[in-house]
């Protein structure tokens, strides 16, 4: 089969990594906030291809410390844990190890930086889901299901 050789040109020069997820969590908001604003810059410095940015939804935890060899708590801390992700896409191959160099350089401490490919999971964990709506569909489902067509 023939291939005009043009085509050649279209191919890129290097490998692409797919969609890309930079995943920063923390404790500290403004510093995540902060980092996450550095990340950004330093891709548009780059001119890597930023897909999408957001916030998912923030942890809470309560941790408590007991008084020793009893059931008595002697202090009792409350966290929070934000998370904040950078999507991006058509990612060069030489250019990873630099764009990743440069995050881990000045990644502030408490701040944990985490690089994935993106996957269906990812989608359904950013949406939070809502009760209301559920709860509707349930009754409507309990009162036979939706018409299908009008008659």
């Amino acid at each position: 089969m023939y291939e005009p050789p043009y085509l050649e040109k279209l191919r890129p020069k290097y490998p692409l990594y797919n969609t890309l997820n930079v995943t920063v969590k923390g404790y500290d908001y403004p510093i995540l906030e902060s980092y996450q604003r550095f990340i950004h810059n330093v891709a548009d410095t780059m001119d890597l291809e930023i897909a999408d940015c957001w916030a998912q939804p923030p942890q809470k935890f309560n941790v408590q410390k007991f008084k020793p060899a009893s059931a008595v708590i002697e202090t009792e801390y409350k966290l929070t844990v934000y998370e904040r992700v950078v999507q991006i896409v058509n990612l060069q191959a030489p250019l990873y190890p630099m764009f990743l160099r440069v995050l881990q350089g000045a990644l502030p401490e408490g701040v944990t930086l985490a690089v994935s490919e993106h996957t269906s999971d990812v989608d359904d964990a950013r949406y939070v889901p809502d009760k209301d709506l559920i709860d509707l569909k349930q009754k409507l489902d309990e009162m036979g299901g939706s018409r299908d067509s009008k008659k």
